[in-house]
């Protein structure tokens, strides 16, 4: 039996979707605010940065983050009670550390229970909209 070698395109395209389809049957959930997409792992990992901070009761770097968040937008957040904390999520796939934090964030209760994700984009002025998932 003689094969024939692929095309180098078609090799790559199938590994492209292999490797989606890897990371949706690993569960990777997406997280969209705005124009940006989250991964579960991205917001677990700013989610759990927010929660040591404020049991720490320190903020990354020079910011003020994570900072009590009013909920002047009226977000049910899943029905979990305040006070919420907001800490934002980078689309750079790091771990905020202070700096410029960008239009997006996870919001935690006070017992660290991730409430939602919401952003900057898209809303007017210094207000929110909620990210997918998020009411």
């Amino acid at each position: 039996m003689h094969h024939l070698p692929l095309p180098l395109p078609l090799v790559l395209l199938f590994g492209l979707f292999t490797g989606l389809a890897r990371a949706a049957a690993i569960g990777d959930v997406q997280i969209q605010c705005g124009r940006t997409f989250y991964s579960a792992r991205d917001v677990e990992a700013a989610s759990a940065a927010a929660c040591n901070y404020v049991k720490e009761e320190d903020t990354a770097g020079e910011s003020t983050y994570p900072h009590q968040y009013n909920n002047f937008e009226a977000f049910r957040f899943h029905d979990y009670e305040g006070p919420f904390y907001e800490f934002p999520i980078l689309s750079s796939g790091r771990v905020y550390s202070g700096g410029r934090p960008g239009p997006d964030r996870v919001v935690i209760t006070e017992r660290c229970e991730e409430a939602g994700q919401i952003t900057h984009s898209g809303a007017g002025g210094n207000s929110f909209i909620g990210c997918s998932g998020t009411d």
